[in-house]
C-alpha cells in the first residue's frame, strides 16, 4: 500500500534557498555523464529537471542536452537556479511549478531527473503523469547522497543529534521516519517505470565550518522559516561543535552519491 503522500507546502524551502547551493554537497559531473551516456541524451533530447531547487542537476545536464527544463514551486529557488545558469547554460530554462502542475503541455521528454525531492511528491500519482510525458526508450532518474559508515564520518553523528534536536516536531520529517513510509524503489517497483539499475560514485571531499552550518539552514525541517528565532541557537551550537572537533574549520567527510535509473520493461 502506497505511503500517503506528505502535505503539499510549496514554499517550504522559502528562506532556505538562500542556504541550498552554499550547504549541499553538488552532485558530480561524472555521475552525471554516466546517466547521460546511459540514457543516450543528445543534441536534439529534452531533459525535465523535477523539483529543480537551484538548479544544480538541470545545469549539469544541460552540457549533454538539447534542451533542459527546471521545474519548482519557490520562486526563489528559481531566482537562483536562474543565475547560476546564467551565461553558462542557456539551454536550461526554468519555470515556477510542481508535480502536481505536470501535463503533456510540457511536451516530451528523454529523461526526467530529481535529486532530494521525490519524496515530497505525491509519488505514485506523479511517475503516472510522468508516463504520459517521458518517451519511448527514456527514463527517470532519482539522485541522492549519503555519508558513509566509515572513521572520517565520526563528527557526523554529533552534527546529526543537533540537527535532530531542532527538526523535532516536523510532521513532514516524522511521517517519513515511520515504519509505514514505503520506499522509492518500491514505489517505483509498482509503477509503469519498474526496470531499475543504481549507479554510484564514492568521494571523500574537504568542507568548511560555515558550508556545514549552510546546510542546515538549508534544510527544510531547521530552515529560519520553521524554527524562527531558535536558527541563531542551531548555528550557535553547530559552530561550538565544529570549533571542537575542526579547530582549522575544514573537515573531510565522505559520501556516496547514487542516480537510481527507473525505466519502463
Amino acid at each position: 500500500m502506497p505511503s500517503d503522500p506528505l502535505a503539499f507546502d510549496p514554499h517550504r524551502f522559502r528562506t532556505a534557498a538562500a542556504h541550498y547551493r552554499a550547504g549541499r554537497a553538488p552532485y558530480p559531473p561524472a555521475l552525471i555523464r554516466r546517466v547521460a551516456e546511459e540514457v543516450m541524451l543528445g543534441g536534439d533530447s529534452r531533459v525535465l529537471d523535477l523539483g529543480c531547487g537551484p538548479g544544480q542537476l538541470a545545469i549539469g545536464f544541460a552540457y549533454f542536452a538539447g534542451e533542459v527544463v527546471g521545474l519548482d514551486p519557490e520562486p526563489r529557488m528559481l531566482t537562483a537556479a536562474a543565475e547560476a545558469a546564467l551565461c553558462l547554460t542557456p539551454n536550461a530554462h526554468f519555470r515556477q511549478g510542481s508535480s502536481y502542475d505536470l501535463s503533456p503541455d510540457l511536451g516530451r521528454f528523454r529523461l526526467v531527473v530529481m535529486g532530494r525531492s521525490f519524496h515530497w511528491m505525491d509519488r505514485p500519482a506523479t511517475l503516472d503523469r510522468l508516463d504520459r510525458m517521458i518517451e519511448t526508450g527514456g527514463a527517470v532518474a532519482l539522485f541522492h547522497d549519503a555519508h558513509l559508515d566509515v572513521p572520517e564520518n565520526a563528527w557526523r553523528k554529533r552534527w546529526k543529534e543537533i540537527i535532530e534536536h531542532y527538526a523535532s516536531g516536523d510532521p513532514a520529517r516524522e511521517q517519513r521516519n515511520t515504519i509505514t513510509w514505503v520506499s522509492h524503489k518500491a514505489v517505483l517497483l509498482s509503477s509503469p517505470f519498474c526496470r531499475l539499475e543504481k549507479f554510484s560514485l564514492i568521494a571523500r571531499q574537504i568542507s568548511t565550518t560555515e558550508s556545514l552550518i549552510e546546510r542546515a539552514l538549508s534544510m527544510s525541517s531547521t530552515s529560519r522559516a520553521r524554527i524562527g528565532e531558535r536558527a541563531d541557537d542551531m548555528t550557535a551550537d553547530l559552530s561550538a561543535l565544529m570549533a571542537e572537533i575542526a579547530p582549522n574549520g575544514m573537515t573531510t567527510e565522505v559520501l556516496e552519491w547514487t542516480a537510481l535509473i527507473a525505466r519502463r520493461p
